[in-house]
């Protein structure tokens, strides 16, 4: 495995050092590093990172989000391809925003997409090898 694609909601738990996910979030990002498997995501969760502190008037941490995203990521574009993707993965009835990520990362080679969001792990989508929780995908890193 060498590309790994992480949903919005893996980002805000690695940030989060509160959340009960944080402890789990982390120690695959770290799974990650020793094992050199890139870690991928999308624009759109380079908007949603940012937005909270925006929102907040807190431009500082929108700019540290920016850069921890910039510099821990690939960060892959909302392009014609995926625009095409997402069409097909829309008729699935999935919502707007995950259904972006999803074509995202299918038109991008990620071999895993890891989530917290059990509704998307039974989806098939060519392009995504599987679509997994983070435990599954802790255990899947070697």
């Amino acid at each position: 495995m060498t590309h790994l694609f992480w949903d919005t909601n893996l980002y805000i738990y690695l940030l989060d050092t509160t959340s009960p996910f944080h402890p789990p979030v982390d120690a695959m990002r770290r799974k990650m590093l020793a094992a050199q498997i890139r870690l991928v995501t999308s624009t759109m969760t380079l908007g949603e990172l940012i937005a909270g502190p925006r929102n907040d008037g807190n431009e500082a941490l929108a700019a540290q989000y920016r850069a921890a995203l910039t510099q821990s990521s690939t960060i892959v574009p909302f392009d014609e391809r995926a625009a095409d993707l997402y069409a097909t993965i829309r008729t699935q009835r999935v919502k707007q925003p995950d259904a972006i990520q999803l074509a995202s990362a299918a038109t991008h080679g990620v071999e895993l997409f890891v989530t917290n969001d059990d509704k998307l792990w039974k989806l098939r989508i060519p392009g995504i090898h599987f679509i997994v929780s983070i435990e599954t995908a802790i255990g899947l890193i070697a």
